[in-house]
């Protein structure tokens, strides 16, 4: 194999250049990079640019900012050994807005480090996280090594609205793009001290209900007891989703679904795990959920059917007796590996137009779907991830899925038949998407340090041609 591939350097170098990583760290993540709010468009262009020129200076050949239709995506690569396999690098330099902003302890664009954890907006989802892989790469480049796997870079400027733009991009761009596996650090370990690599994600699938009654809002006390309410209606169709044990009441919605393996449940089992705490921590009276799995098998391996919105009628101060003339409802499901988004669908609404009471008229607008997805755990990306974590933390990786969805995962699977490799350094506390946003430096250092490690792992794997 042609080249230099010194492990014991790349190392060396990360762990001499911590300093100035981090303070070029605070530069990016002093950059207001909200993609949803369209005053700060010139932000994000800004940060794709230094994204552009850091990894220049990191030692990629070829680094591209492109247009979407919308915030651009930045793209690197290097010339590639065809013996060597390609990781595409995906991750995102937007980030969500910050209100409310007096709950900030800290300006949000102005990082501060408080007890060994550096507070921004972007701190951990994703900024810090891209950049570990940006530093990554580079102690290779610029220690007279080649890199052990032909790398691409795809960071985009729209995660947070949503990726509107980013599959169309993907289709167009292929041959730039293909590789034997991604790699997203873009979730978090599973808790302080028990990294985790993440090997399933739930899907999603949306829908809104409209209920209409009368073509005005009506007196009560004229109307009622002659004319449907909507509300009445709307709540009706939303108790029939679940059966008294809470399971989704919708006919054949679980038939795609598959059971854990009993060796699944028993490392589910194994991970701290407290109810009481976690009760405590969302500030519930008790927890709830489907009978026979416990609260981690109910968020990572069991779907949903979960009202995010309701409406209806008067909710001002006082009374104003009505019959509103409709009532609206947005519905999202969370779906496991096998259930298809649009089936899935097809039984929702069928279920819900033959429970739909008499007098009102039913609209159901559909929205987004996506599937979920699983990597096998034996995988060797996944194996060698195993590896690159049990020496940087001396113990091992914890195995677990997520609730949540990641959409750019199917893309790149139905795309370019590519596995991804979820290997997060977050911590679930980090307060993403809220005021406080913070990375621990540790983790930001040792993830570094993981990434580094997994590329000479993954220098001899390389997948075979067709396989998946």
């Amino acid at each position: 194999m042609p080249g230099t591939l010194d492990l014991d350097a790349a190392l060396q170098y990360v762990r001499a250049h911590r300093d100035r990583h981090l303070q070029e760290l605070r530069e990016f993540l002093g950059i207001a990079s909200v993609s949803a709010i369209s005053s700060h468009a010139g932000d994000v262009r800004q940060a794709a640019q230094w994204l552009k020129h850091r990894l220049l200076s990191a030692g990629f050949s070829t680094v591209r900012v492109e247009e979407t239709g919308g915030h651009p995506v930045v793209v690197a690569t290097n010339p590639g050994h065809p013996d060597r396999p390609t990781v595409l690098v995906y991750g995102h330099y937007d980030v969500q807005p910050v209100d409310p902003l007096p709950a900030w302890r800290h300006p949000p664009f102005e990082p501060a480090i408080v007890d060994g954890a550096l507070y921004a907006r972007g701190a951990s989802d994703d900024k810090g996280q891209v950049f570990m892989h940006v530093i990554a790469a580079e102690a290779w480049l610029r220690t007279g090594n080649e890199l052990p796997v032909n790398l691409i870079f795809l960071l985009e400027g729209e995660e947070e609205i949503g990726s509107p733009h980013l599959g169309n991009y993907i289709a167009s761009r292929q041959d730039l793009l293909r590789a034997d596996l991604a790699v997203i650090s873009d979730t978090p370990m599973y808790a302080e001290g028990v990294p985790a690599i993440c090997y399933g994600l739930r899907g999603l699938a949306a829908l809104e209900l409209t209920v209409a009654g009368p073509k005005q809002d009506l007196h009560s006390g004229i109307f009622g007891g002659t004319v449907a309410n909507p509300a009445h209606a709307l709540a009706t169709l939303i108790a029939s989703l679940h059966d008294a044990d809470q399971r989704v009441a919708v006919a054949g919605f679980y038939d795609d679904v598959d059971l854990p393996t009993p060796a699944e449940r028993h490392a589910f089992a194994q991970l701290p795990f407290d109810d009481t705490a976690y009760q405590d921590e969302v500030g519930v009276p008790e927890l709830a959920g489907e009978p026979g799995f416990s609260p981690l098998e109910r968020t990572w391996i069991r779907p949903t059917v979960e009202v995010n919105g309701l409406w209806s009628g008067f909710s001002g101060e006082g009374q104003k007796t009505i019959i509103p003339a409709s009532a609206h409802a947005k519905l999202t499901c969370r779906l496991v590996p096998h259930q298809d988004p649009v089936r899935v669908l097809d039984l929702l609404e069928a279920h819900l137009r033959a429970h739909c009471p008499k007098g009102v008229a039913l609209t159901i607008a559909r929205g987004e779907g996506a599937p979920g997805t699983v990597t096998p755990i034996d995988h060797p990306a996944v194996r060698s991830a195993e590896q690159a974590i049990r020496a940087v933390y001396g113990r091992p990786a914890a195995f677990i899925r997520m609730g949540g969805s990641i959409p750019v995962v199917v893309t790149l699977h139905d795309v370019l038949a590519m596995p991804t490799l979820l290997l997060g350094f977050a911590l679930p506390n980090e307060n993403f998407h809220a005021p406080n946003e913070h990375f621990h430096l540790d983790n930001f250092h040792r993830g570094a340090e993981t990434v580094v490690r997994l590329w000479s792992l993954l220098a001899g794997w390389k997948r075979e041609e067709g396989s998946q």
